[in-house]
């Protein structure tokens, strides 16, 4: 998604959504950009990211970067990274093993990552989610941040749940058969539609 698009989908949203007109006249432009180029870097940093703030996965995943000289990660190092090593990046047990798992499915498979821009979204989950540890979430932060897919709706996401619940005055939290139903109004820019959404949590935002 280049900067047109994502600058078309803003317009759209604010001109076809008044929940979103609103948001966008606060927060101003998108400024949504690619955290990573590297898809295997990618990968990482979503599982890092999972179920921990913003910050908290931004300080982990310097850590893990320095340890083994990056980024982009280098596999062969990230393959010799031992418990330790995780541990004083502050990477869980859980994690770790989801990182072991992830370098060694791409290791198995080669032409796995350089394939990925050339797929569907739809291929993509089905060819990431076989990673034990990878699942719908992870791989829609790949999507939208690493590839910048124009249309993606992360319904597993908490901090989407709220802001939803926040902005379209909702007495309860939507579950993620809701929050996809709700979705639909902001087809085809869910992505932008998210990042909006996210910006509504910002402490700025609400202090305003």
């Amino acid at each position: 998604m280049s900067t047109p698009a994502i600058r078309k989908a803003q317009k759209h949203l604010a001109a076809n959504c008044p929940v979103m007109e609103t948001i966008i006249g606060r927060v101003g432009p998108c400024a949504l950009e690619a955290s990573e180029h590297d898809p295997l870097t990618l990968l990482v940093r979503c599982v890092v990211g999972q179920q921990i703030s913003g910050k908290a996965a931004q300080s982990i995943f310097a850590k893990l970067c320095a340890a083994v000289g990056g980024p982009p990660l280098p596999l062969p190092k990230l393959a010799r990274l031992r418990e330790p090593q995780y541990k004083a990046c502050g990477i869980s047990g859980p994690k770790q093993r989801t990182i072991r798992a992830v370098v060694e499915h791409v290791k198995a498979n080669a032409d796995l990552l350089p394939a990925i821009p050339e797929l569907s979204d739809d291929d993509i989950r089905e060819r990431l989610t076989v990673v034990k540890g990878v699942g719908p979430w992870t791989v829609d932060m790949f999507l939208m941040f690493g590839l910048l897919r124009p249309d993606v709706w992360p319904v597993g996401d908490y901090g989407i749940k709220v802001a939803v619940k926040e902005q379209l005055k909702l007495r309860s939290l939507p579950d993620a058969k809701k929050l996809a139903t709700v979705g639909e109004r902001w087809k085809p820019h869910r992505t932008v539609a998210a990042w909006y959404l996210w910006r509504t949590l910002d402490k700025e935002y609400k202090s305003d």
